[in-house]
């Protein structure tokens, strides 16, 4: 493989204006709404964009509301962050569960693990 395996994710929720304030919140940016792809086979469809940057690298992602996708299902993101631990006590601050503290994982830095006011869990990777 000659890029990163993740190309795009999608967190599935089920309160789009509470979920949106806590990632807002908790990685301190805003998040831009994107236009429903298909309004005829999911008329109901909601996404809001993570903020991206085309040329650079990692994967793009977006909180979906959408009737029949229920929010807390299996997958794992890790959003990467300049120290970890910020982001675990901010989701902590605005509604968010700690599942994992900040811990080291060898010379691959450090994770924790969040779950989000939705009942997703999710990860946070940093290098210190």
């Amino acid at each position: 493989m000659n890029s990163n395996p993740v190309g795009w994710f999608e967190i599935y929720v089920q309160d789009m204006p509470r979920a949106k304030a806590f990632y807002e919140a908790v990685f301190q940016g805003t998040l831009e709404e994107l236009k429903n792809p298909d309004p005829d086979g999911f008329p109901d469809m909601e996404m809001w964009a993570f903020p991206m940057a085309m040329e650079g690298s990692g994967a793009a992602g977006a909180l979906v509301k959408m009737a029949g996708y229920p929010s807390g299902g299996s997958t794992l993101v890790y959003f990467s962050c300049e120290d970890c631990s910020v982001e675990t006590e901010r989701a902590a601050a605005y509604g968010g569960k700690i599942l994992k503290d900040k811990m080291a994982i060898g010379e691959h830095g450090f994770i924790a693990m969040i779950v989000d006011t939705e009942g997703n869990t999710i990860g946070l990777h940093s290098m210190q």
